[in-house]
């Protein structure tokens, strides 16, 4: 059940500036800025998380500078690009050595100590080597057979954008949208988080769509299969290296031996990192202008701020996930009524949020920086360049009679995605 917004009057107990709120939210004082941000500080990630956000922030600040001044962003391959992608293709030559050096082994035989040697390295190797993605079974899948004006729309989105459009498209309970690759022929894949796709507008579901598919036409390094699959790799070598707690004598020494190699791969991590990390805050800018020429600069601006109330719609999809667990199992003849239900509560609290919420958040960005989220530019600031540049028209607005068929098309999966919410809960 949503709650009833109930308006607040307090002063305020820095400066005495009278306060009015809504009872959903944070209460704050715009005038001094007092409780902006109550949210504890993120804990401390250990060193890798630091490095990140660390080259997060002066990348993202150095970037941030020269889109407020104007200068023409385009996607390029520079040198840190090739850098990474060769490291990445080492870390991938180190992984076939373990197969190669194992069926060596198992072949050698040795009197049987070969064979078992040679099988720990092909374990290794399997446990290493680079996956590629398969289509979920979990979630629906629509091809275009399936959602003809929907795969119309993103293919409309994909060539203003400049680049080609999808093949299938996945619908999830995710308050999120991303774009990736499947099979071995590398095909695209579009994921929709329905939750997050019930809260926009037409248009800003337009931005949305240009956002994502940007993100293949700018080349995004980090989550190319050669270096995502390489960091996967390290990050499980690094997982694997840490010390054993509570050591015995014997795991004193292997602890021992694990240091060295432990740094060696935390280095090539935080090197990855760095080779990657001002390319990938570069496609985030790149991936916001082109959204808002696609679908214009204020259906951009709005969809920003759509994405600082995401903790919001968090809170709410959980607490409905509570509520539905604590009545028992219903039939399934109610999941659509269920679902209708479920996504009528989030539109019309994503209605309600008020203006002074979304300063708050603002703010609250604004002196957190970079310590949320080390893959992506601050939110305020996504928003800040894209006021800052000149205002856009829409090259594909939106049309009702294909929003009416869109959603036809969408309806079984927005059922199956609010059914698996309100059964499993909010998946981060």
């Amino acid at each position: 059940m949503l709650d009833v917004a109930r308006e607040t009057r307090q002063p305020c107990p820095e400066c005495g500036t009278e306060i009015r709120g809504d009872s959903r939210f944070a209460i704050w004082c715009a005038a001094c800025d007092w409780n902006v941000d109550p949210e504890k500080p993120q804990p401390d990630g250990g060193p890798l998380d630091r490095a990140e956000r660390a080259l997060a922030r002066r990348h993202g600040e150095r970037l941030l500078d020269e889109m407020m001044s104007g200068q023409v962003l385009r996607p390029r391959r520079d040198a840190s690009a090739v850098a990474a992608t060769v490291l990445a293709l080492l870390v991938h030559g180190v992984t076939l050595a373990l197969a190669v050096l194992g069926v060596w082994c198992v072949v050698a035989g040795w009197g049987g100590v070969g064979v078992v040697a040679g099988a720990v390295l092909l374990v290794l190797f399997w446990a290493l080597a680079p996956r590629v993605r398969r289509l979920p079974d979990d979630r629906p899948v629509l091809f275009r057979s399936d959602a003809p004006e929907l795969f119309a729309l993103v293919d409309e989105v994909a060539h203003a954008v400049g680049t080609r459009s999808v093949h299938a498209i996945v619908v999830d309970g995710s308050i999120n949208a991303a774009v990736t690759t499947y099979g071995v022929r590398g095909r695209r894949l579009l994921v929709l988080g329905m939750p997050l796709w019930e809260i926009l507008t037409p248009e800003e579901r337009i931005a949305l769509l240009g956002h994502e598919l940007a993100h293949y036409a700018n080349g995004d390094t980090r989550n190319g299969f050669v270096v995502g699959t390489a960091v996967r790799t390290l990050a499980l070598w690094h997982h694997t290296l840490q010390p054993l707690p509570d050591p015995s004598g014997i795991e004193l020494a292997v602890n021992a031996l694990y240091v060295l190699p432990r740094l060696l791969v935390r280095g090539l991590l935080v090197l990855l990192v760095r080779l990657t990390s001002r390319a990938g805050t570069r496609a985030e800018y790149l991936a916001d202008r082109l959204a808002a020429r696609t679908a214009s600069t204020q259906a951009a601006v709005d969809l920003m701020d759509r994405l600082l109330i995401t903790s919001s719609l968090a809170v709410l999809l959980r607490s409905e996930a509570n509520r539905a667990a604590l009545g028992g199992s219903r039939s399934a003849r109610e999941a659509k009524a269920r679902a209708d239900e479920l996504w009528g509560l989030l539109t019309a609290f994503a209605a309600s949020v008020p203006e002074h919420e979304y300063e708050r958040q603002r703010r609250a960005g604004a002196r957190r920086g970079h310590q949320v989220d080390a893959t992506h530019p601050p939110t305020h600031l996504r928003r800040a360049c894209l006021l800052a540049g000149e205002f856009l028209p829409a090259v594909v607005p939106p049309q009702d009679h294909r929003n009416e068929r869109i959603a036809t098309e969408l309806a079984a999966a927005r059922t199956e995605a609010a059914r698996r919410l309100l059964r499993d809960g909010l998946v981060d």
